[in-house]
């Protein structure tokens, strides 16, 4: 008998000094859709691609700040227009010189400052 496996992330909860506020930083800067008020509104649709999901031992200062316990990645198409678009906004953004080969990163951080990292996945034809 094959064992049953959750099939994605159907939800992202963290709690906020603002979460109003913050939510629609989240929509207006990463297109994030707000959660509908009703069933009838859609969701915000993620398109299918790989997720990484991996514990970082509590000591990591990968994630930065150490009183932060999570860290988002977002997968995007175009990093560099991505990144001009969040620095015509006033949002400081810093891509990673290296390409991995899984692609290339770069990070910032919200109004809050929980760090976010974004992820162009590196492409087949080379």
């Amino acid at each position: 008998m094959e064992t049953e496996k959750v099939s994605g992330i159907g939800g992202f909860f963290f709690r906020a000094h603002d979460p109003g506020a913050l939510a629609r930083w989240y929509q207006q800067h990463l297109g994030i859709t707000l959660t509908p008020k009703s069933y009838q509104d859609p969701a915000w649709q993620q398109e299918a691609g790989p997720t990484a999901f991996q514990p970082f031992p509590e000591t990591s200062d990968y994630f930065g700040d150490a009183n932060k316990l999570w860290m988002i990645n977002f997968r995007v198409r175009d990093l560099d227009k991505m990144a001009a678009q969040l620095r015509e906004a006033g949002i400081e953004i810093k891509i990673d010189p290296q390409t991995y080969p899984n692609g290339r990163f770069a990070r910032l951080h919200d109004p809050e400052g929980n760090p976010i990292e974004l992820w162009q996945a590196a492409t087949s034809e080379g």
